[in-house]
């Protein structure tokens, strides 16, 4: 079996991990993020059904079940990109302006 860990390919200076793996985690989680977003999304708590399907596309891994079931997204982290609005299968998130 091929360790890819182990395999690097020079590109200008930098060594690159073939096949698009990542060492280390990324600064995500040690870096709030969500600071620049211009939408936030908005969990109507009567529609959502907890399925999860947010929680499943969110590409920052912001988004977290509570303790009801319910999901909602953690605005520290979360850039608005309007993902987890698209997916819903019930329409319980709603992208709305930031407001300072």
């Amino acid at each position: 079996m091929i360790d890819f860990k182990k395999i690097k390919q020079r590109v200008g200076d930098t060594g690159v991990t073939i096949g698009a793996v990542l060492e280390s985690k990324g600064s995500t989680s040690n870096t709030k993020t969500g600071a620049w977003r211009s939408l936030r999304p908005v969990v109507d708590k009567e529609k959502c059904i907890g399925c999860g399907v947010c929680w499943i596309y969110c590409p920052e891994g912001c988004i977290h079940k509570k303790d009801d079931g319910k999901f909602e997204a953690d605005l520290d982290y979360c850039k608005g990109c309007g993902l987890c609005a698209n997916e819903c299968p019930q329409g319980a998130i709603e992208m709305k302006m930031e407001e300072k």
